[in-house]
């Protein structure tokens, strides 16, 4: 979701540091596909699909990457009180053995616990359970760096009146957890749009250390309706403006 408000270009050509001793050929070609793998589709299907939501594809991510510029102001211009309230301080992850890689599972209950605090819009997350060079990617585009990350959805936040994020569901499988989430605020703009979506996000692990390398949002509505409810005005502003 913080993705969505970035200005970052798509990119996937960058490489995650590794320790070419300590991995087989296979094993870091492996590594490489996780981490740095396409969506799955064909090629004929993804440049048709392209070349026909490209207008839309532009208008989208111009909406979104004024989005970040509001919230970068907004975090300028909101009361001292607000932007002082600290953060609870998460935990540091253990690690299993002296290789350094830290358990799966210990991942996997430290992420579900992030969806209780909304991590998506508080930026309230566990810090230690991302690469710092994690990629994080969702509709309109994709970027590398954890503090970015943070910064994009404790922006994000401060735009909101109200929200709730809820996990819906979780699935672990051998490449990736999948975990799938609804989602829905009131954003504080003058005409009060309501944004509400279903999706799941995946999340691909670094087999050095064990941590989140990759983290990539799935929305189950059209960008493009997405975009609608952002320009809709709440039904309850309209109430008001009418006199019911």
């Amino acid at each position: 979701m913080a993705a969505i408000f970035s200005s970052a270009s798509i990119s996937s050509s960058h490489q995650i540091k590794l320790q070419p001793s300590s991995l087989s050929t296979d094993s870091q070609r492996a590594f490489k596909l996780r981490c740095n793998m396409k969506n799955p589709s064909s090629n004929d299907s993804s440049t048709s699909a392209s070349q026909e939501s490209e207008p839309e594809n532009l208008l989208l991510k111009m909406a979104w990457y004024g989005s970040e510029l509001l919230g970068i102001a907004a975090s300028y211009i909101r009361s001292p009180k607000s932007a002082a309230t600290p953060q609870e301080e998460r935990p540091v992850l253990p690690v299993i053995d002296a290789s350094g890689v830290i358990d799966r599972q210990k991942i996997v209950e430290t992420i579900k616990d992030d969806f209780g605090r909304s991590y998506f819009v508080t930026g309230n997350l566990t810090l230690d359970a991302y690469e710092e060079d994690c990629e994080f990617a969702d509709p309109a585009g994709s970027f590398r760096g954890l503090g970015r990350f943070k910064r994009n959805c404790t922006n994000f936040g401060s735009l909101l009146e109200r929200s709730s994020m809820k996990l819906m569901k979780w699935e672990d499988f051998e490449e990736k957890s999948i975990g799938h989430w609804r989602f829905s605020c009131i954003l504080s703009f003058p005409w009060k749009p309501i944004l509400s979506a279903t999706g799941y996000t995946e999340y691909y692990f670094n087999e050095q250390s064990g941590k989140v390398c990759r983290h990539v949002e799935y929305w189950n509505v059209p960008k493009m309706v997405l975009l609608k409810q952002i320009l809709k005005p709440s039904r309850q502003l309209s109430k008001k403006k009418s006199g019911g």
